[in-house]
């Protein structure tokens, strides 16, 4: 039925003769309907160059369509004056075509003069609704792959030429968390759709509710009678029919998140991505938008088969509820075991963000389930997020987020089951890195909140639950995990400490723990160094939650703020250099390291740092850890160390030398030549693990991204090389007692 109605919106593309002619990768479809499967835009505004500004110029991140080795596609911008367009090439991409008519951050150039666009003309434009899109290119389906054409009028036509019989036109509040586009004259939910998007999402959702009475027709002549609604529990034709009609508008809502002008084209895998990378809204310059009505990403039956098979691996011999109730006061959760995923203090407007979804589900689901959907959208006010605009300031804000977690935190305490401790989920959503300490305002608030509830934090522990391809894990240190809290009610907390005794307890406490989360000497399941810092928390702040206070010099109470400074320099503590057996060369080189990374450095200002570290340069240098030369010194990073090192025949090994060795062969060779390396030195492996930790927290906090994780990446492989290290060395001594 959505293709009889929408399909004069979809055509097919027609490869053309003349298209043939430059172009040998299509000749196999001469004359022939390809599906489409994507079709490409730029958002565009007028020239800000005089000689120019009666042109709409594209504003294009890339011109890049896909970069498979061996199928590198790319657009060609073709320009005649105060005219341009795109050709598909196919081939070795240009440097140029990486970052096609834009600049740095949202500044952008024009196509036709190089002229700079800044944001500041963009916003003008586009609050004045001068801002439109053109389309740029058009993917098909081929054979064994996608097939890149150019843009045709023909093509362009059919998507301008959709009516929406209906389109969400609520506002979204415009400074609402996460939101960017309503600077960019976006206001309206509708905004954010084409509108052949808007044409297709209203048809499908027209057509969900009227195969409803279809399906009620079919369960009643099947034999089943009518029944109960579903939201009073009924199991007849007419709850199967809301039932399904649920599940439909479910892939609805997915569509709906792949089919706006918010997605992104990624040429790594030729797909367009859903608009929820991260939950926030984005503005996108360029995008992609789906066949909806072809079996394609994005597509809604695509989306119809990505729900079945979701409910396919649901049990079917068990009941699952959920209810939607005030966590403050709500008693569903008496003498059971909780595990709770809170809100994140300032980082995520979960309210504003359901009303993307919110306004497409009520047209089919306000009759079906009447009590979720009573309002025009989601309600807001009542959400525990610090959203500053909400509540008039930052501090009310916070007071609101403090009170409401304090509330509901200590409901949790009284009503959760005595015997199983309260897990609580947080995630580093707003880390702060800072030279001394890893700390967040929303951490510090949260961890607060859980201790004046009447809570006793007993650990954090770090549990996979990111995923590495997320948008923000791409080409950063994310965590790679959310952080887990162990509370139990705290039945008898009256005694007070001084910070002295307080300091005593972490120098005495946190050095055992630490190890154990390291992996001890055996380097079983380490915690990795992204994740260090959060889980090592908890042995401090058990220790800091288990008194009713820790008393400061001048008799105040010590804030959990000032708790986490002196857990944090416990940590660093245990991890830097100067506090082990370290050699010297290695305490030079970590010194210099956190001055100058990579880069280079006086000779005077190394020579004397070398002296006072009770070494030289010169034999630094021998180690083959450093240049110098000119006047200048720099240490050489491990891609630059030989492959031929044997460091049973090094006579000068620093524990640096031996760390970034373990680095280059892990990159080279795998866990296993990293565990062959570490079989010749095993006496080292301690040291190594150390000094990887610690030169990942001085990375972070030094937002070298790059470098961090390759001392990330070691930590998180040391199981493994550890394990390769012993079959290695198992393997030698056979090898020698053969000879």
């Amino acid at each position: 039925m959505a293709k009889n109605e929408l399909g004069a919106l979809y055509p097919k593309y027609k490869v053309s003769g003349d298209l043939c002619k430059n172009r040998a990768d299509l000749i196999a479809y001469r004359d022939r309907e390809l599906k489409v499967v994507v079709w490409l835009w730029a958002r565009t505004v007028k020239s800000p160059n005089p000689a120019f500004n009666h042109v709409h110029v594209p504003l294009i991140k890339s011109f890049i369509l896909t970069n498979k080795k061996g199928r590198e596609t790319y657009l060609k911008p073709v320009v005649n004056g105060d005219e341009y367009r795109f050709e598909v090439t196919v081939g070795s991409i240009p440097p140029d075509a990486k970052t096609g008519t834009k600049s740095t951050g949202a500044n952008f150039n024009c196509i036709l003069s190089g002229t700079p666009i800044d944001p500041k003309y963009l916003k003008e434009e586009a609050k004045a609704g001068r801002m439109g899109f053109n389309l740029i290119g058009v993917v098909a389906e081929g054979k064994g792959g996608k097939v890149y054409l150019p843009a045709t009028a023909e093509h362009e036509k059919a998507a301008i030429s959709a009516m929406p019989s209906w389109s969400p036109q609520v506002e979204f509040f415009q400074k609402a968390l996460g939101f960017r586009v309503g600077a960019y004259g976006l206001t309206e939910w509708k905004d954010i759709f084409t509108s052949r998007q808007l044409s297709s999402l209203a048809t499908i959702s027209r057509l969900i509710c009227e195969i409803k009475e279809k399906i009620v027709e079919d369960g009643l002549s099947s034999g089943l009678t009518a029944g109960e609604p579903l939201h009073k529990g009924g199991d007849g034709a007419l709850a199967y029919a809301e039932a399904l009609s649920t599940y439909l508008a479910f892939a609805l809502d997915r569509s709906a998140d792949f089919n706006n002008s918010l997605t992104g084209w990624r040429p790594g895998n030729e797909k367009i991505m859903g608009l929820f990378n991260r939950q926030a809204i984005p503005m996108v310059w360029d995008f992609g938008e789906a066949n909806m009505l072809e079996n394609v990403v994005g597509g809604f039956i695509t989306n119809v088969e990505y729900q079945a098979k979701c409910i396919r691996k649901l049990p079917g011999n068990s009941e699952g509820v959920a209810q939607q109730a005030d966590a403050a006061s709500q008693s569903l959760s008496k003498s059971k075991v909780i595990s709770t995923d809170p809100p994140y203090y300032d980082n995520i407007g979960y309210a504003d963000l359901s009303d993307f979804f919110y306004v497409w589900q009520r047209g089919i689901l306000k009759n079906i389930w009447p009590e979720v959907f009573s309002t025009m959208t989601v309600p807001k006010m009542e959400e525990l997020v610090a959203t500053p605009i909400r509540h008039g300031t930052k501090l009310e804000a916070e007071q609101f987020f403090m009170e409401g977690m304090k509330n509901t935190f200590r409901n949790l305490a009284e009503i959760s089951h005595s015997a199983f401790p309260v897990t609580i989920y947080y995630a580093f959503k707003q880390s702060e890195t800072k030279d001394q300490s890893t700390s967040s305002t929303g951490w510090e608030t949260f961890l607060e909140a859980v201790i004046k509830a009447g809570f006793e934090i007993t650990g954090t522990w770090p549990m996979r639950s990111e995923q590495s391809t997320r948008m923000r894990g791409v080409g950063s240190n994310a965590l790679a995990s959310s952080i887990v809290l162990v509370c139990r009610k705290h039945s008898d907390r009256n005694e007070h400490i001084s910070r002295r005794e307080f300091q005593r307890e972490l120098r005495s406490n946190m050095p055992e723990a630490l190890e154990t989360m390291i992996g001890g000497a055996s380097g079983q399941s380490p915690i990795t160094p992204v994740d260090l810092a959060q889980a090592a928390i908890g042995p401090g702040m058990a220790i800091f939650s288990k008194y009713e206070g820790i008393l400061e010099s001048d008799g105040s109470l010590m804030s959990v703020h000032d708790a986490l400074v002196l857990i944090n320099r416990s940590i660093t503590e245990y991890l830097n250099p100067d506090s082990g057996n370290f050699d010297a060369d290695t305490l030079f080189c970590d010194d210099w390291f956190s001055q100058y990374g990579w880069s280079q450095g006086d000779f005077g200002d190394a020579n004397t740092l070398a002296q006072a570290k009770g070494t030289s340069v010169e034999g630094v240098k021998n180690a083959g850890v450093l240049e110098s030369g000119g006047g200048k010194v720099q240490l050489l990073k491990w891609s630059k160390y030989p492959n031929d090192w044997d460091p049973q025949t090094d006579n000068r090994m620093p524990i640096w030398e031996a760390c970034h060795h373990m680095i280059r062969e892990l990159n080279q060779q795998g866990e296993y030549g990293a565990g062959k390396l570490l079989a010749r030195m095993p006496d080292r492996s301690e040291q190594i693990r150390q000094l990887a930790y610690h030169l990942y927290t001085v990375c972070e906090r030094k937002s070298w991204a790059e470098d961090a994780r390759a001392y990330n990446e070691l930590i998180g492989s040391w199981h493994a090389v550890v394990a390769a290290s012993h079959e290695a060395g198992h393997r030698e001594e056979q090898f020698g007692l053969e000879l």
